[in-house]
């Protein structure tokens, strides 16, 4: 089963600093057929303006990966992290308990460009935590990458929950390739160009629930810059 998630049909919200495209529901937008996807619940398409951002503000019990597609984002949180994000830096953040933290954009005429997803853990009221890693445009080129994964394998940073998240950058032909395991869900996100997914046409912004599939391969039908998720 591959069900396309459009990206016109996600959330959709606009502030004078702010635009954001939900996935899933998230704040004032709901939608009961897309509250998330196995443990997968957020995923957040953001674009903030320069010299804007999000206040100090609060979060418990969430697995936060922010992955940066353009501009910067400085990272301040009450466990002493005060940190610039970059496109091709993947953050990391384990609420936990509760941690306090705001996300601006430092840039006084760039924007910052972003995805910021939220997976459900596996425990609960563990201290909270900070990781952050640099993947290049090498290690992306052409392959799935594992940027994020329970047991940090590969470089990747520490989640506390039996998913892995790879990414990707895709010349316009080339495929990477999958073997989903029995039992094992997946969701694709497209964040920029247009790819095939098993014969299904997927563009920017689009999303796919996989289920009961084994063999996926994804090919660029224009260069192309995906996410994508394998889950229990």
């Amino acid at each position: 089963m591959i069900e396309p998630r459009k990206s016109e049909a996600r959330g959709h919200v606009r502030h004078d600093w702010l635009e954001s495209w939900h996935t899933f529901s998230f704040a004032d937008y709901y939608d009961p057929a897309h509250m998330s996807w196995r443990d997968l619940r957020v995923i957040n398409e953001d674009i903030i303006q320069p010299a804007k951002g999000f206040g100090t503000h609060g979060h418990r019990d969430m697995e936060i990966v922010t992955y940066l597609l353009e501009g910067e984002l400085e990272h301040k949180d009450n466990m002493g992290n005060g940190t610039v994000i970059r496109p091709g830096d993947v953050q990391r953040m384990s609420a936990g308990k509760g941690v306090l933290h705001s996300e601006f954009n430092p840039s006084a005429d760039a924007t910052t460009h972003l995805l910021q997803i939220w997976i459900e853990p596996s425990v609960r009221g563990v201290p909270p935590s900070y990781e952050q890693t640099f993947f290049s445009v090498e290690e992306r080129r052409g392959r799935l990458r594992l940027v994020a994964s329970k047991d940090g394998r590969d470089g990747s940073v520490t989640i506390h929950q039996d998913a892995a998240l790879y990414a990707a950058l895709l010349a316009v032909g080339e495929s990477v390739n999958h073997a989903l395991a029995a039992g094992r869900h997946a969701y694709l996100h497209v964040a920029r160009g247009v790819v095939d997914l098993n014969g299904v046409r997927f563009d920017a912004g689009d999303g796919a629930k996989i289920a009961e599939e084994s063999d996926l391969r994804i090919t660029a039908v224009a260069d192309a810059e995906i996410l994508f998720f394998d889950l229990a």
